[in-house]
């Protein structure tokens, strides 16, 4: 890599990522037209925020926070869908993650808080990339959705994934969108070869380039 030895600049670049992003603002959801817009949370499932090989005090921080969110998304109009990893007993994606989310167990199933606060929309998925799933893409384009909320976890895998490919797809089909991430409501999971801070940094970052709207969150 080029840049493989700037360690100094890459450290002041990093700090005024932060700086930048400390001062992203709240969004208010009256600004919202709430027939277009959808509340998407990706993977607030046991398997991230409760039990199994994945599961992290990270992501269970944000769990009654996004539960509380989706059921003030219900309370304004707004739907709320849910990404949930399901994979089966063997599968590719093993030989790079854990085993984890397995479909039929308490693993791939959203956490009792957010079941309780609101009515979800449920797409289970098979990869990091929930666009990928077919039924979730068509009711996407079908429903005519421009404006898409995106909570959950994890930051710099299923989330920017998901934001990216949403995005793509929108210019794709020349429909104007939003696609916003309220960061208080996103969280990265701690594995021991990586670290979730600088990955959910360089995350937004990638993000804010490629057009998707960081904000604190949406009050």
């Amino acid at each position: 890599m080029k840049y493989i030895n700037s360690f100094e600049k890459i450290g002041k670049d990093f700090k005024k990522i932060y700086g930048e992003l400390c001062e992203c603002v709240y969004l208010s959801m009256s600004e919202l037209n709430t027939e277009k817009t959808v509340h998407i949370t990706v993977d607030m499932v046991n398997g991230f925020v409760k039990e199994g090989a994945l599961a992290s005090k990270e992501v269970f921080a944000i769990n009654n926070d996004v539960a509380q969110f989706a059921a003030n998304c219900e309370k304004a109009g707004i739907q709320n869908y849910a990404l949930c990893d399901s994979h089966p007993e063997q599968c590719t994606e093993f030989d790079t993650y854990p085993v984890h989310c397995v479909k039929g167990t308490a693993e791939s199933q959203l956490t009792d808080e957010l079941e309780n606060a609101a009515k979800f929309k449920v797409f289970p998925k098979l990869s990091i990339n929930g666009w990928l799933e077919d039924d979730f893409q068509k009711d996407i384009i079908t429903n005519g959705f421009d404006t898409f909320i995106i909570t959950g976890d994890c930051t710099d895998m299923c989330v920017i994934q998901l934001a990216l490919t949403l995005k793509s797809a929108m210019n794709r089909i020349d429909r104007p969108s939003r696609v916003i991430i309220p960061m208080e409501l996103v969280a990265t999971c701690f594995l021991p070869s990586r670290l979730p801070e600088t990955g959910e940094l360089a995350a937004f970052l990638i993000m804010q380039t490629n057009g998707i709207e960081i904000v604190k969150n949406i009050k």
